[in-house]
Formats: C-alpha cells, structure tokens, sequence
C-alpha cells in the first residue's frame, strides 16, 4: 500500500517536489497521511481513481495501468481500514489510510 502511494506521488510530482509522510495513532486507528507537490486531481476525478483500469487525466510520459490504486484500496479494505483523498489541481493531493489499531496497549 505505501510503496504505491509512494511511487504515485514521486510520478506525478515535479523535479524536487516536496512528498511527505505522516503516521499518527491513538488507541483505535493509525493514520498515515501522503502528501505530494504533484498535478492533483480533478474533483470529478477522485471517485474514479480507485476503479481497476481507470486513469486520471495525466501527461503521456506518466505510464501505468491503472490498477495500482484499486488494489491499494482492496486491501485496506479487507483490512477494515479506508482511504481518503484531498487534491487540489496543480497544487498537490494528499492520502490518508485509515487502518485498525490492533496494536494498541
């Protein structure tokens, strides 16, 4: 899942864009927020990303099949978690993936 989110932010963030990672927790959930300085996301687009195949509106040189966000939402589903999506075209979006803390004293 992170290695996706990842990749996908590094591909559609300039040269030196800035991407970060957050991971905060508390006795139910962790949380894991990924920012990126990248192209965004059309509002009308941010339901679509996570259907197999589907491709968001991106420059030719940004190759990919479009499955990589559908199986990273399949399973942070199985593992009762959800993901979440701000983005703002030509500015940045950012993920959150909410998951379970089945770790917690």
């Amino acid at each position: 899942v992170l290695t996706n989110v990842l990749s996908n932010a590094i591909k559609y963030s300039p040269q030196g864009g800035k991407i970060s990672l957050e991971l905060s927790e508390n006795n139910e959930m962790l949380i894991i927020n990924i920012s990126d300085e990248g192209m965004g996301i059309e509002k009308e687009e941010i339901d679509k990303i996570f259907d197999p195949f589907y491709r968001a509106i991106s420059p030719d040189s940004v190759k990919g099949s479009g499955l990589g966000l559908a199986i990273v939402k399949n399973y942070i589903e199985l593992h009762h978690g959800k993901i979440k999506v701000k983005s703002t075209p030509n500015v940045g979006s950012t993920f959150t993936v909410i998951l379970p803390n089945y770790y917690k004293n």
